[in-house]
């Protein structure tokens, strides 16, 4: 067995797929400290700068001293606290959803909320690029697991049309995390209605930046009247809280029934101890942050808006992406390292995506920004882009 272990590893190395930890020293924010180097960094999903936010810190110290380091015990022995309490109702209250629920993950809350919901005589209806824990909740919960093509629709129809399970969940990211494009949110809602489906949507990296309040993508849709308020039963919305939020955990928003529900039947929300409650009480600062941070939305989204008009290629490409990730596909495994080591001896930090996070042959450097970023960053960042581009034919 552990020669089979050797050889799986050294396979990783020599097709250029092996990854490394980055050892971090200091704060966080737009420079980073790794493995004794600074670096300007391009990597994080810090959105808003909020892990940065003096507020937040205040909240955080406050909250644990009046509630102490851990809780000691699940939700339903003695580890819910008022304070998790009052983010859950702050956070339905603000998305218009009748109650949420506090997970300790946005990896636990995918698993936790699909597995309770279908079994296996059900079915799962997912976009073929969502995130990997979305389609690991699917073979959890061992029903039956159909992947449509990219945003489309008609497959997505066709697929449902043909099923005849009971019970049907549609499952998309908001925003897809290798590719920053958006889901067609209006239209799953349409098709969930028609077909008498849930509708599962994971905005991990649309919530604090999408909406004029950093509502998320159901706020952008209804920005754009697309969409309306209040929503149905069969939507449930999930929202991670280690991102824009800026600490740590992930958030299910639904109807009352289907919360409660939750509670009984989700082994990852059962099984585990409650998150500390004094990130609840800072995560509540957080959302009356975010709710408020409609200069560091602005500002945002200039700089994406900024290095989409200035960064000129000719043969690497730019993803079809409005949102703060910004993929440049380079294609191969080893150009994407050769990039990576090219920002790194620059100075710049953006990491090199491969498979099987991406599929094959579409390697890229998926650059994310934040409103701690400057223009100046984003001029340094495409500068040497287009510098490693026009040496590219070198190598």
């Amino acid at each position: 067995m552990l020669d089979q272990i050797h050889r799986e590893l050294q396979s990783l190395k020599d097709n250029h797929l092996f990854r490394t930890r980055k050892l971090l020293s200091g704060r966080l924010g737009s420079n980073l400290s790794f493995n004794h180097q600074n670096y300007l960094s391009f990597c994080s999903n810090d959105y808003l700068g909020l892990s940065q936010n003096q507020f937040i810190q205040d909240a955080l110290i406050e909250g644990i001293h009046l509630s102490g380091n851990g809780m000691g015990a699940s939700h339903l022995i003695s580890g819910h606290h008022e304070f998790h309490e009052a983010f859950e109702n702050a956070f339905s209250e603000a998305l218009y959803f009748e109650r949420a629920l506090l997970f300790s993950s946005g990896y636990m809350a995918n698993m936790g909320v699909i597995s309770a919901l279908a079994g296996k005589d059900d079915a799962i209806f997912s976009d073929k690029l969502n995130h990997a824990s979305l389609n690991d909740a699917a073979i959890l919960s061992r029903a039956s697991h159909k992947r449509y093509r990219h945003n489309d629709m008609s497959h997505l129809e066709e697929l449902i049309r043909e099923s005849k399970s009971k019970v049907k969940i549609i499952v998309t990211d908001a925003v897809f995390s290798m590719d920053g494009d958006i889901a067609d949110i209006p239209h799953l809602i349409q098709l969930a209605e028609a077909y008498d489906t849930y509708l599962y949507i994971d905005d991990a990296h649309g919530f604090g930046v999408l909406g004029k309040e950093g509502k998320g993508v159901l706020q952008h849709f209804a920005d754009l009247e697309k969409i309306n308020t209040p929503y149905s039963s069969r939507l449930i919305y999930m929202a991670t809280l280690g991102k824009s939020a800026g600490i740590h955990g992930a958030v299910v928003a639904s109807s009352n029934s289907l919360i409660e529900y939750l509670v009984q039947k989700s082994k990852q929300y059962i099984y585990t101890t409650a998150i500390p409650a004094f990130l609840a009480f800072g995560l509540k600062e957080s959302l009356n942050q975010i709710l408020n941070a409609h200069e560091a939305r602005a500002h945002v989204k200039d700089l994406v808006a900024s290095f989409r008009i200035h960064i000129k290629l000719k043969k690497l490409s730019l993803g079809n992406s409005l949102t703060p990730i910004q993929p440049v596909i380079v294609g191969n495994e080893i150009n994407a390292l050769r990039l990576n080591k090219w920002l790194i001896d620059k100075g710049i930090y953006v990491p090199a995506i491969r498979p099987p996070s991406v599929p094959k042959g579409t390697s890229r450097m998926r650059i994310s920004f934040s409103a701690l970023h400057s223009h100046e960053d984003v001029k340094k960042l495409i500068k040497n882009i287009i510098d490693f581009e026009s040496n590219l034919d070198a190598h």
